[in-house]
Parts: C-alpha cells; structure tokens; sequence
C-alpha cells in the first residue's frame, strides 16, 4: 500500500502538473492490458504522468480511481477529460557484487569490510 500525500504534496503536484502535457491517450481499447503496462512503465520514469482521455468519456470518473489502484499510484486530479497519477519512484539499493559496493551514495569503489 502505497502512503497518503500530504495537503502541500497534492498542491505542489496539480501545480507541476499544470505545464505537462498528456503522455498517454485512454482511446478505444480502454484500459488494457497493453495501456495498464504502458502507465506503469511511464510511472516507473516519472513522477507525475499526465493521461488524456479521448475515448470513454462518459466513463472517466469510475476509469480514473480504478487505474490509479491497478497502477498503484495516486491520482492527484482529474479536470475534464485529463487525468494526473504519481507514483513515487523506488529508492534504488546498494547491491554487494564481489565485495564492492554499487549504488546511490557510493563511489563504486568502497571495499565492503575494508
């Protein structure tokens, strides 16, 4: 489960939001798996994904919380036919490879138990 935002994080990502443009289009297919794939792998690059829906209008306020859920993402609002999701990205870790240390925060050279 994925941790509830803050009144100031939500504001700061509708602000954010308000300059992208859609990166995805909910068209024919609807949410597919194809489409379900696609938001996670725009998720996994960004923070905030901005989706426009061209087809199943009529269907946008049940559509949106359902792939915000599926995603495991949050979705920061939905104005018209756009919808906003956020997914924090995964804090990377630091793997061990033949007693080197590799990752965020290392240089790659620190010897592990030297």
């Amino acid at each position: 489960m994925i941790e509830p935002l803050t009144n100031p994080q939500i504001r700061r990502f509708k602000a954010a939001a308000q300059l992208l443009e859609p990166m995805l289009k909910v068209g024919k297919a609807g949410l597919s798996d194809g489409f379900i794939r696609s938001v996670d792998a725009a998720l996994s690059q960004h923070d905030l994904v901005k989706i426009k829906f061209v087809e199943f209008k009529e269907q946008k306020k049940e559509l949106a919380p359902q792939l915000a859920e599926i995603t495991g993402s949050h979705l920061i609002m939905r104005v018209g036919n756009v919808m906003v999701l956020h997914r924090p990205k995964a804090e990377t870790q630091q793997i061990e490879i033949g007693g080197w240390m590799s990752g965020p925060g290392s240089s790659g050279r620190s010897r592990i138990g030297h």
